[in-house]
């Protein structure tokens, strides 16, 4: 058994701990697969490579309405899979290589499992090897979630790790689920030639996000999408490329591929994590304390194993905070989880930060809400949008600014300076009174939407 200074489970942002500060440690990185974790091979930037190709082709089909005589010729799936992947798999590559060429740092490639005090087994038999690490970072991630119907179906099914590498568009694509993996795939392949069916068993698409989101959301999918709400899956029937999908309100759904897109689960039971003494959540995920130290002395976590946000943004800061720990063991500094922002890329793009109005009741709140549209800016009016709109809540008394949530064009840029107000505790008037905001510009929508809030107009507001 080897002995390492430091051992990081998990080479997606968990690879991202080790700098150059760590050029004294002798440092083992696992990984089962390949570098870059969900991220890079099999999450937010192939889906985000792929949707803007859809939004091309969504851009395409719109044209006339701007006096363009536009027609789309088609899409080369080929050519735009292997232009995703082709990066996608040599970034991965040529992380890994970068790794074992650092005269400090081990790579040990194998699933690894504890097997007491910061110790791990990597591997399986006469090839497993065991390490320890006097202090071990545990960033293993999560995996789709596959509901019993369908695990239990002996039938094939795709999920998020998956699809984006089929060799072809299906005919047909069922989704299960419909949250924001489901909407931006299923846009996806929407504009990749398939017919889509969205499965979910809420009464509207997205239903974590705002209520005003969610019912615009599920309005605009129904025009795009045959969309099943209000309904589970019960079973899966017949033969590859031939699935018939049985649901609880009796109505059944025929399809060539299906994909399960009801969320995720975390690693941690993957990596027998309670032989380390590492308490979990109920939900699996491992707990933290806001230094992200775990319940075991000498271990950290990090990312989808272990925060309610599973966001890259999110495991990215929470590695920031790893690094400065491990490296600063006695002013160690803790991360926030306030404020926190998400996209969802779909058509239209979404983004939200803080509470939804429904938190805000629920929390019997004192709060301001105010909506203002696209459409009524001159920025709006150059993009024709009908459907597009920000909205805003902020404590009625003080102006301090509680959730934001967009719907439209550019969502996920334009709900950065919310997200920075939120940060450093500028009110809704000061934000919507002191800075200029540009015109005509998108960001108009967001400074009606504050302009309009009913509370005070903040201290140096102008």
């Amino acid at each position: 058994m080897r002995t390492h200074d430091l051992v990081i489970v998990g080479a997606g942002s968990g690879n991202a701990v080790v700098d150059d500060r760590f050029s004294h440690l002798d440092v083992a990185v696992v990984e089962e697969g390949p570098f870059g974790g969900t991220c890079l091979n099999r999450g937010c930037i192939p889906s985000k490579m792929l949707v803007h190709v859809a939004d091309l082709v969504d851009g395409i089909r719109a044209a006339d309405r701007f006096g363009v005589r536009a027609r789309l010729g088609g899409v080369d799936w080929s050519a735009v899979r292997e232009r995703v992947f082709g990066r996608l798999d040599r970034q991965a590559a040529e992380g890994e290589q970068g790794r074992r060429d650092a005269p400090n740092i081990e790579v040990i490639k194998g699933r690894a499992r504890f097997t007491g005090d910061r110790t791990l087994t990597i591997g399986s038999g006469a090839d497993a090897v065991t390490v320890r690490g006097e202090q071990v970072v545990v960033a293993v991630g999560s995996r789709p979630a596959v509901p019993p119907p369908v695990r239990d179906c002996g039938l094939p099914y795709e999920t998020s790790d998956t699809v984006m590498r089929l060799d072809r568009p299906p005919r047909h694509l069922a989704v299960l689920g419909g949250g924001y993996v489901a909407a931006e795939l299923a846009h996806v392949f929407h504009a990749a030639g398939s017919r889509i069916t969205v499965i979910e068993q809420e009464d509207t698409l997205l239903s974590a996000q705002d209520e005003a989101i969610a019912t615009a959301y599920t309005e605009i999918a129904s025009d795009r999408y045959d969309v099943r709400t209000g309904t589970a899956l019960t079973r899966v029937e017949g033969e590859p490329g031939r699935l018939r999908l049985v649901l609880d309100d009796g109505t059944t759904v025929e399809a060539d591929t299906l994909l399960v897109a009801v969320g995720r689960t975390p690693n941690s039971d993957r990596i027998d994590a309670g032989k380390a003494g590492i308490d979990l959540h109920d939900d699996g995920r491992i707990v933290v304390d806001a230094f992200q130290r775990s319940s075991a002395p000498g271990v950290f976590a990090l990312g989808d194993v272990s925060t309610p946000f599973p966001l890259k943004h999110v495991a990215n800061r929470e590695a920031q905070v790893v690094a400065h720990n491990l490296l600063h063991p006695d002013d160690q500094i803790r991360r926030s989880h306030e404020a926190v922002p998400a996209g969802v890329f779909t058509h239209p793009q979404i983004a939200q930060v803080g509470r939804t109005e429904q938190q805000c009741r629920e929390e019997d709140l004192d709060y301001a809400v105010s909506v203002r549209r696209f459409s009524d800016t001159a920025y709006g009016w150059a993009l024709e949008d009908g459907a597009g709109f920000c909205k805003v809540l902020a404590d009625r008394r003080t102006g301090q600014l509680l959730g934001a949530h967009v719907l439209g064009p550019q969502a996920a840029s334009l709900i950065q300076p919310l997200v920075i107000a939120m940060g450093f505790g500028i009110d809704a008037g000061a934000l919507a009174r002191t800075p200029l905001w540009i015109h005509p510009a998108p960001t108009e929508v967001v400074s009606n939407a504050l302009l309009d809030l009913d509370v005070p107009r903040g201290p140096g507001s102008r």
